[in-house]
């Protein structure tokens, strides 16, 4: 087996080399490798944002949808309310209207009188006033009353009553005198 026997020139030029190679490496590590990790870290997180910020925004184009169709279906129903509320005061067309429903109900003898009228306190309900009703009924069958009542807060959807009081008539136990306490939603003219 042969030996190389390496001149001192050759170890020089081996020892610059590894110190070149070292030092390539260290270059391209420090200066282009490392750069560009960084770059490509910065872009996912940049990615990341923006992916979240696109989730979010389709959420929130998800829920202005459905907002604009709350509102058109809440426009409507607050156009038919607004039909519901008849021109001229109050007191002119309600107790008739009252008196005309419970006589379709077999109920005859209907009176209806005005306690007092306030208006909303909340701010979308300012062009609106809260009548507070007594309807007094004589004579009213139980049975009859029941569904009477029903059908009125059916009928009537801006109207709620708040307070039913029957009396027993000691003359004939059939019937009941009866009081309603109620209050309508009435648009301001």
């Amino acid at each position: 087996m042969k030996r190389f026997k390496l001149t001192k020139d050759q170890i020089q030029k081996g020892g610059l080399s590894v110190i070149g190679f070292i030092v390539l490496i260290y270059v391209y590590f420090s200066f282009f490798l490392g750069p560009l990790n960084s770059s490509r870290s910065s872009m996912r997180t940049t990615i990341e944002d923006i992916q979240s910020k696109l989730a979010n925004s389709k959420n929130e184009m998800i829920k202005a949808t459905n907002l604009e169709k709350q509102a058109s279906n809440a426009t409507t129903r607050f156009a038919a309310l607004k039909a519901l509320s008849q021109e001229g005061a109050p007191i002119a067309w309600f107790p008739p209207r009252t008196k005309a429903f419970f006589a379709n109900q077999a109920i005859d003898k209907t009176t209806t009188r005005l306690e007092g009228s306030v208006p909303f306190k909340e701010p979308d309900l300012s062009s609106w006033m809260r009548y507070n009703w007594l309807i007094d009924l004589p004579q009213a069958d139980f049975s009859a009353l029941g569904t009477a009542v029903a059908a009125l807060e059916n009928a009537e959807p801006l109207l709620s009553i708040g307070k039913i009081t029957i009396r027993a008539l000691p003359d004939d136990p059939q019937f009941q005198q009866v009081s309603l306490s109620a209050s309508t939603a009435i648009l301001k003219r």
